[in-house]
């Protein structure tokens, strides 16, 4: 967005953030904002954990700041500054977008996993009806999770190693999707048509791999959440082996379409 279009009816959006140097959104809405010729700007703002509450006090206070991204470490403690959640934030205890409503109030709702869901639609990857594995249902993993049931999966089989949160996803999830057959396991209660690495393994090169996907027959399609790198060392080794393999970064850009989705605009058109 070129400086000289703010002004006075300028419509305000904010990403909230520790640390909030690296954040993408404010590129993708602005670049967005001003193809569209769009009077608006996303600007990032950096919030401490400890002044989380003191700020949310003031962005409702300014009444033309319409809606703010949520990243790290904010997406549960919103939770309880916001006046309702959606479906995914409530399963998942955790919000990453919020926006204002019509009468004052806010709304928020998790979107990582709706992203992951997107992502794969876009490339042609159908989800419905199929059977998924995913390793890992910390933050991301669960929303990924929810997503998927939202998004029609036949079955469900999660593993992590806090088998606690694990026991508590799959009950949270199978209760809001009763239709659904989710339980804990392994890769060894396959077959699967795609699997999903949920966990940060991959992020640094001297990681273990979180399963190896040269045990899967060819067919089932290997999904990674991780952004950077984009090609891990688990989709390097599922493409050399003859799978179909998806990225983080289709993840990040189906998040990004949901979110504008949820501030009233559309990323693509």
């Amino acid at each position: 967005m070129e400086t000289e279009m703010i002004d006075g009816s300028t419509r305000l959006f904010a990403i909230i953030g520790d640390p909030i140097s690296a954040v993408r959104s404010p590129g993708v809405f602005n670049e967005m904002f001003e193809r569209k010729n769009i009077n608006a700007v996303l600007v990032p703002i950096h919030v401490e954990a400890a002044g989380l509450g003191a700020a949310w006090a003031g962005i409702k206070a300014m009444k033309n700041l319409e809606a703010v991204v949520i990243t790290m470490p904010h997406k549960t403690a919103m939770c309880d500054l916001v006046d309702a959640l959606g479906v995914n934030g409530q399963v998942v205890g955790a919000i990453n977008a919020a926006r204002r409503r019509s009468d004052g109030t806010w709304e928020g709702d998790m979107f990582d996993g709706i992203g992951c869901v997107n992502g794969l639609k876009a490339h042609g990857h159908e989800v419905a009806g199929r059977s998924v594995f995913q390793m890992g249902i910390g933050g991301a993993g669960s929303a990924v999770a929810s997503a998927l049931a939202q998004a029609g999966v036949k079955r469900l089989v999660i593993d992590d190693i806090n088998t606690e949160r694990r026991d508590q996803v799959v009950k949270k999830v199978g209760a809001a999707y009763p239709e659904l057959v989710i339980e804990a396991g392994t890769l060894a209660d396959g077959p699967f048509d795609i699997v999903i690495n949920a966990t940060p393994l991959g992020m640094r090169e001297e990681d273990p791999l979180p399963f190896d996907p040269t045990t899967l027959p060819t067919s089932t399609l290997v999904v990674d959440v991780i952004t950077k790198p984009e090609i891990t060392p688990l989709l390097s080794l599922a493409q050399k082996s003859g799978h179909r393999t998806q990225t983080g970064k289709h993840m990040h850009h189906g998040q990004a379409i949901a979110v504008a989705r949820f501030f009233g605009f559309d990323l693509e058109s």
